[in-house]
């Protein structure tokens, strides 16, 4: 009878709560119909509607910013943004058309000249709204120190007095901290990469990044610091001077936009940046009632329980497995999208991964020349390959990063390049190899001498 008794209170939960959630998903179903009813176009006024006919494509300055901003393993561009911009076009009919920027001050450069026309991705601050309109904001996220791990944290900007601070090209914050901090030794690079490793290499003591961004990348020899109190990178869209028509289009769709799909966006690739949250309320409600059955219902119940949680951990050791492809497959596809080569080598100097850009430029395919060293192949005259061999093994030694500009043979002549090369780590801080790359630039001096 206590058998019988203890089931049939237990089966009256499982409906109860079976009752309950259909309930939650009809309810929830009916919001989403009604909602999608209710949002249609933004009302837009004739001579919004007349720019629109007469400009149905917007030239939009893109650089990539994971995972706001991005090409995908297709080419296509991708993240919160894209989505966003997506769902203005189907509201307003605009077209939206990316150009790739390889930097902040390229971007910048390419609105001010009118070769763009608005920017997703560009902060606002004073100097910029010298030429730039910005929409309402639809998020945001706070500014964060990044240091080199093993040095005490980064608090605030007058712990940096006389010492190196590195951002990119014609950073948002750097005007306010040239004007307010003047003890602050600003040094400029082209994009965060170069500024983390300069912070690597302790050549600066640090840089500042977007929260959201400074979490996307294995610490290594850094460490996230503080919030800068007081400063705050909203998002939103930044509109070339002189197009007042597609600033007030822009931000009527993000009036129009409904709050549940905007929150929906920003969770789809913002959500699994921070702490996980815990488990869901029914979770624990299946896991007491489980542990109820098998106090009541023997060994038999305790089987079933045990054969369902190996079931749960294979399944989650498989998702695992597939969430770990999927980044392999991101990462290999943003390293391919690169224009320019782009090497990683281990402790011995030889070839562990390349992009297409580094094949072209050498004549080879990565699949003959993998495990390599520079020196045991004919990628490169045999002078040229014994140099950079050689300069490889003393930068793993020196653990020192690298930017230089110079003049190397190659198999088809001599070429200007702008070369990088940087030591990089394990997530425990071990030396693992080193991450390179070039830029040739001889076609660039030949255009403009």
């Amino acid at each position: 009878m206590l058998f019988e008794r203890g089931w049939k209170h237990t089966l009256k939960q499982a409906l109860l709560l079976c009752l309950l959630y259909g309930w939650r998903v009809s309810a929830v179903a009916h919001l989403v119909h009604e909602e999608k009813l209710n949002i249609g176009t933004v009302v837009l006024d004739e001579e919004e509607r007349q720019w629109i006919r007469d400009n149905p494509t917007v030239i939009v300055a893109a650089e990539q910013y994971p995972l706001y901003l991005f090409l995908d393993e297709h080419g296509h561009w991708s993240g919160l943004n894209s989505d966003v911009l997506k769902r203005i076009s189907a509201m307003t009919g605009l077209q939206f058309i990316y150009r790739e920027s390889f930097s902040t001050a390229q971007m910048l450069e390419r609105l001010e000249t009118g070769a763009a026309d608005m920017s997703t991705t560009l902060a606002m601050n004073d100097e910029r709204r010298l030429s730039l309109d910005f929409s309402h904001a639809f998020g945001g996220a706070g500014w964060v120190f990044v240091g080199r791990a093993g040095e005490p944290g980064v608090q605030s900007l007058e712990q940096l007095a006389k010492r190196v601070l590195v951002l990119p090209g014609r950073h948002a914050l750097e005007g306010v901290i040239r004007r307010d901090y003047p003890s602050i030794e600003l040094r400029s690079v082209k994009t965060y990469a170069e500024a983390r490793a300069l912070v690597e290499s302790g050549e600066a003591y640090a840089t500042i990044e977007n929260e959201i961004g400074a979490q996307l990348y294995p610490s290594g020899l850094l460490q996230v610091g503080e919030i800068l109190e007081g400063k705050w990178e909203a998002d939103l869209l930044a509109v070339r001077r002189g197009q007042p028509q597609l600033l007030s289009i822009l931000n009527k769709a993000l009036e129009a936009f409904p709050a549940s799909e905007l929150r929906a966006i920003r969770l789809k690739w913002l959500g699994g940046i921070g702490p996980k949250p815990a488990a869901a309320g029914w979770q624990h409600w299946l896991r007491s009632s489980c542990w109820g059955v098998v106090l009541v219902g023997g060994f038999c119940v305790m089987s079933l329980l045990w054969n369902r949680r190996m079931a749960a951990v294979i399944k989650q050791h498989r998702d695992v497995q597939s969430e770990l492809g999927d980044q392999l497959v991101f990462q290999r596809a943003l390293i391919d999208a690169m224009p320019d080569p782009v090497f990683v080598r281990d402790l011995e100097g030889r070839l562990i991964l390349c992009n297409k850009s580094y094949e072209e430029a050498l004549s080879l395919r990565f699949e003959q020349v993998q495990g390599c060293r520079l020196i045991d192949v004919d990628a490169l005259p045999r002078a040229t390959a014994d140099m950079l061999h050689d300069e490889f093994l003393i930068q793993l030694r020196t653990r020192r990063t690298r930017f230089s500009r110079r003049r190397l043979q190659f198999n088809d002549g001599n070429r200007e390049i702008y070369q990088w090369t940087v030591p990089f780590y394990s997530a425990n801080g071990e030396l693992r190899g080193l991450l390179g790359g070039w830029t040739d630039i001889t076609q660039r001096d030949a255009t403009a001498g």
